[in-house]
């Protein structure tokens, strides 16, 4: 007896989930019964009358009742209409307080983004005063990691990565391209004019950078790259994270290689120069926006993202460099 009640519940639960017509039908419907003309809803809704009229066609197709009596230039509702309106129009409205609740959560999120140690504390950090008085609606979690895997979490809404512009299953926008030229404070270079000198470079008090990318330009790189000698370099400084780096250059403890866009402040303050000048090198690297592919997307995720772009736009174009890298 229990197996027949189950059996029983089942086909219960069978019959109960028969497929429902799509939204937009039950929308065109109720627009037409506000109206009372295909018309009237056409304009309410915004969309074409034939393709009200369809709609309720196929509305009324599915269940196999008429909801509408048409006349030439008239139509109203059939008894089953009126019925079918009284039922549906609540769940409707609970629908639609639904959505809207929902946008309003998602206006009032926190956008979470990741982004390189560098690009985080040189870039997006002096500029986050300007967003938030442009777009005090909106806030944002910034995590900074030179960890790929944790600024591609799952949770993170968005990502500013240094790379080729290809990561699976993510959309990407160059931000700003990869270009390098040495730095150092003022004070430094009086005291150290062989800085001035691409072939005396090495000879002066370096400032390096250890990195785990494989690919990161460092001094022997890029000396190499401008065809500069390099065999006996005077490692002053060896630091673990970019800004560390540029804050020893800043602080006069030696020449740092300055990746463009992140030292910009610092060049324009005064408080950083190119002691070679316009000598520089350019990768195939740049910095991208990455947003996940399968990340549904949400009002204020789209307002950083166009942000982001918009500062991007507006930054500084380096010339032609003196030596482009493979």
């Amino acid at each position: 007896m229990a197996t027949d009640r189950r059996d029983g519940s089942a086909r219960q639960s069978t019959e109960r989930r028969k497929p429902l017509p799509p939204l937009d039908y039950l929308l065109a419907f109720e627009a037409a019964a506000d109206n009372m003309s295909f018309a009237g809803a056409a304009r309410q809704i915004n969309i074409s009358e034939t393709a009200i009229s369809r709609k309720v066609r196929l509305l009324e197709a599915h269940f196999g009742l008429p909801f509408f009596t048409r006349g030439h230039r008239s139509i109203e509702l059939t008894p089953y209409g009126r019925e079918f309106l009284a039922r549906i129009a609540p769940a409707i409205e609970m629908l639609r307080e639904a959505s809207d609740d929902a946008l309003k959560t998602s206006k009032n999120r926190p956008v979470v983004l990741a982004a390189t140690n560098s690009v985080a504390s040189l870039w997006l950090t002096p500029r986050l005063h300007q967003f938030r008085r442009e777009n005090k609606h909106l806030s944002i979690m910034l995590i900074a990691s030179d960890i790929d895997d944790e600024c591609l979490a799952g949770t993170v809404d968005l990502a500013i990565l240094r790379g080729d512009g290809n990561w699976k299953g993510f959309d990407s926008h160059l931000v700003f391209g990869e270009t390098i030229f040495p730095v150092c404070s003022p004070d430094f270079l009086a005291d150290h004019p062989e800085a001035s000198d691409v072939n005396s470079l090495a000879a002066a008090p370096l400032i390096e950078v250890s990195s785990s990318h494989t690919e990161w330009m460092n001094w022997k790189g890029w000396l190499e790259r401008v065809g500069a000698k390099a065999h006996r370099l005077e490692r002053t400084a060896l630091f673990n994270t970019y800004p560390l780096s540029v804050q020893a250059a800043v602080d006069g403890v030696g020449v740092a290689l300055g990746w463009g866009h992140l030292v910009d402040q610092f060049l324009a303050e005064g408080k950083l120069v190119r002691p070679l000048g316009d000598t520089q090198v350019r990768t195939r690297f740049g910095y991208y926006l990455l947003t996940p592919q399968n990340h549904p997307a949400f009002p204020s995720l789209i307002e950083v993202s166009d942000w982001l772009m918009s500062v991007s736009a507006a930054r500084t174009r380096y010339g032609e460099p003196d030596i482009e890298t493979p």
